[in-house]
């Protein structure tokens, strides 16, 4: 991979955090119910899991 995709890259993982910055400065939730959260945390770590491996996955590409 050259450097000027590597920089592009770079620049979509910016932006992209200062979109999650600014949807987690917005987010006013309501009071939770511990049912609700239990709920929220297996959506959160299912997002999570596949958000890592989707990252693993474009790093082992890079390394080809």
């Amino acid at each position: 991979m050259n450097g000027e995709r590597i920089e592009r890259a770079v620049q979509r993982i910016e932006t992209a955090l200062g979109r999650i910055a600014k949807a987690a400065d917005d987010y006013r939730p309501a009071p939770p119910s511990v049912s609700g959260l239990v709920v929220e945390h297996g959506r959160l770590r299912e997002a999570a899991t596949g958000a890592l491996k989707e990252l693993d996955e474009l790093i082992e590409r890079l390394e080809r």
